[in-house]
C-alpha cells in the first residue's frame, strides 16, 4: 500500500500521555489519598471489631444449654470474620464507585486552548488527524477524555485506518463518476 502520509510516531503517544498525566495528576493524587485513608481507617476498625468479638462473654447462654454455649463459642471467630468480609466488600464497592466517578470527572475536564495549541504544534499530522477523529462533538470543547481516546486510538493504529478509509472513499467516488469502459478503475 502506498503511504503518502506519514504515520504517527512514539513521540506523539508520549506527548499525549504526558499531557493527560499532567491534566489528571491532581485528581489522581486526591483519589489515591482518599483510598489510602479509607483503607487505613478500615484496617484500624477491622482490628477493633475482631477484638470486640473475641472479648464477648457468652457465659449467660449456659442457662439455655451447655451445647448452645459451646456452639456459639466455637463459631464466634468465624462469625466476626464473616462480618469483616462483608463490610470489606461493601467498602470496596463504594471505593470502586468513587474511583470510577473521579475518573469520569477527570475525563470530563475541559482542556484550555493553549494546551491544545501546544499539543497540536508538536504532534505529527497523522496524530492530529486521529485527534480530530476522536473529537466527536464539535459543539463542545476538547476534554481530557478526548485526549485519552486519541492516545488509545493512536496505539491501536487508527491513523492507518483513517488513511485506508479515505482511500476507499476516493475509490467509491471514482466509481460513481462516468468513465470510459475501455479505461479500468485503479486497483487498490
Amino acid at each position: 500500500m502506498n503511504n503518502d502520509r506519514p504515520q504517527p510516531t512514539r513521540a506523539d503517544a508520549s506527548r499525549l500521555r504526558n499531557t493527560v498525566l499532567r491534566l489528571t495528576a491532581a485528581t489522581r493524587m486526591f483519589t489515591v489519598i482518599v483510598v489510602i485513608a479509607v483503607a487505613l481507617v478500615w484496617w484500624t476498625l477491622l482490628h477493633r471489631l475482631i477484638a470486640f468479638g473475641r472479648g464477648l462473654d457468652y457465659s449467660g447462654l449456659e442457662t439455655l444449654s451447655a451445647q448452645v454455649a459451646t456452639l456459639v463459642k466455637q463459631y464466634n471467630p468465624y462469625f466476626w470474620w464473616a462480618i469483616v468480609a462483608l463490610c470489606t466488600l461493601i467498602i470496596a464497592y463504594f471505593l470502586i464507585g468513587f474511583v470510577g466517578a473521579m475518573n469520569r470527572k477527570a475525563s470530563a475536564r475541559r482542556v484550555d486552548a493553549s494546551t491544545i495549541a501546544g499539543l497540536v504544534s508538536t504532534l505529527s499530522p497523522a496524530a492530529v488527524r486521529v485527534l480530530a477523529w476522536s473529537w466527536h462533538n464539535r459543539r463542545e470543547p476538547i476534554t481530557v477524555g478526548v485526549l485519552q481516546r486519541t492516545l488509545s486510538e493512536l496505539q491501536n493504529g487508527r491513523a492507518a485506518r483513517i488513511q485506508l478509509a479515505e482511500r476507499h472513499a476516493a475509490l467509491l467516488e471514482a466509481a460513481d463518476e462516468p468513465r470510459d469502459p475501455d479505461f479500468p478503475l485503479p486497483s487498490a
